[in-house]
């Protein structure tokens, strides 16, 4: 494939990515709002629509489309705080057993991870690198703690940081670990989530980190977002509550996966 190719399927890609970001937020969107906002032909925008839709991403309506939602994309940080809280507290505890002292850790900006911020006090000698800024937030005042803000371009809705300037920071480290969240997760096929800046920003830790562990609620299984951010044989640990099915169990432990549940 060209640079030509790889250029139009990228913007192919983060052009639809939107379309679904503009539909979590508004519920429904016109063909001829599309063809508007993005400059393309009503063709293009069907054929948009028409991918997204087999994708079951969203439902085709006469002259445009409403939303599927069949993640809770369209909440913000807060909501997503509040949902499963008890599952992630248990979640978030379990993970931080895996940081050594004195080890590098990369930690993306989902609320899951934000729980094991919440419970990496104690730990030493302990060098961070997030682009969550509820996350630098919380263990601002920790000594133990040096903390790395991989800036870019703010994502509101999460309160992080996304983009090309993000991921150069990144670059820059090696870590120990990654500790990351996602937005759903197929036990055979991987992890998930909506948008494309996301994902790469999310291959992007894993590329930089030696292990990696998804942290995750079991509600986000069975579920596949608009992007694969990776393989579940790219994932080490995988954590999770005990209200995981036993199927899920018996997918993930046929693949290697060192599974935790609590």
């Amino acid at each position: 494939m060209g640079k030509g190719e790889i250029k139009i399927e990228r913007n192919t890609l983060n052009r639809r990515s939107k379309i679904i970001e503009i539909l979590n937020k508004r519920n429904n969107i016109s063909v001829s709002e599309i063809s508007k906002d993005f400059d393309i032909s009503e063709v293009s925008v069907r054929n948009d629509l028409s991918h997204l839709e087999k994708k079951g991403l969203l439902i085709r309506t006469r002259g445009g489309a409403i939303s599927k939602q069949p993640t809770n994309f369209d909440l913000n940080l807060n909501q997503r705080l509040k949902h499963n809280y008890k599952q992630k507290q248990h979640i978030g505890k379990r993970a931080v057993d895996f940081i050594k002292n004195g080890s590098t850790v990369i930690m993306d900006s989902g609320s899951t991870v934000i729980e094991v911020a919440r419970n990496i006090k104690g730990k030493k000698n302990i060098k961070l690198i997030t682009n969550s800024l509820p996350i630098a937030e919380i263990v601002a005042d920790n000594n133990e703690i040096e903390v790395i803000i991989a800036g870019g371009t703010l994502r509101p809705e999460m309160r992080s940081l996304v983009g090309m300037m993000s991921e150069k920071t990144i670059m820059n480290y090696h870590c120990d670990l990654a500790i990351l969240g996602t937005d759903s997760i197929d036990s055979e096929m991987g992890i998930f989530t909506q948008l494309e800046n996301e994902a790469s920003l999310t291959q992007t830790m894993m590329k930089v980190s030696t292990k990696t562990i998804v942290v995750t609620d079991s509600s986000k299984f069975g579920k596949k977002s608009f992007i694969k951010i990776a393989d579940i044989s790219e994932i080490d640990i995988l954590i999770t509550d005990d209200s995981i099915s036993a199927i899920d169990i018996q997918k993930l432990n046929k693949q290697g996966i060192d599974l935790e549940i609590v």
